[in-house]
């Protein structure tokens, strides 16, 4: 099992900038994908990004592209997301989540997602 602790929520003006970060601990290496997803109160959660800790490869859901980045640091063992030109459309809690490995389709799947963190509040203001 892998633990995971989000870091880095907040309140920020529309157009303004956050970095969340996700410090991993437990059997890491079991996992190599690390995901960011998000859930607006009343909206099903959904994908926003995610990285191979192994091969760097990462994906992004098309509401973000272009304006969120995803990154990893396999000393640390944190995965962050630089989330820039934020929209009031973008708040919700956002958690990160790992899985034993990487197929295009599970990816983007919360459910083939097995650790999950307990989610850090992101409020953009209009």
């Amino acid at each position: 099992q892998v633990q995971l602790v989000e870091s880095g929520g907040g309140l920020v003006q529309a157009g303004g900038s956050l970095r969340l970060s996700c410090a991993r601990s437990g059997r890491t290496f079991s996992h190599d994908v690390l995901g960011w997803f998000r859930q607006a109160p009343g909206k099903e959660r959904a994908f926003v990004a995610a990285i191979s800790r192994r091969y760097g490869s990462t994906r992004y859901a098309d509401s973000v592209k272009d304006r969120f980045i995803i990154s990893g640091d396999n000393a640390k063992n944190t995965v962050d997301l630089q989330m820039n030109g934020l929209k009031p459309e973008d708040t919700a809690v956002y958690y990160c989540a790992a899985q034993p490995a990487w197929h295009r389709v599970s990816v983007v799947n919360w459910k083939a997602y097995d650790s999950w963190g307990q989610g850090t509040q992101v409020t953009v203001s209009s």
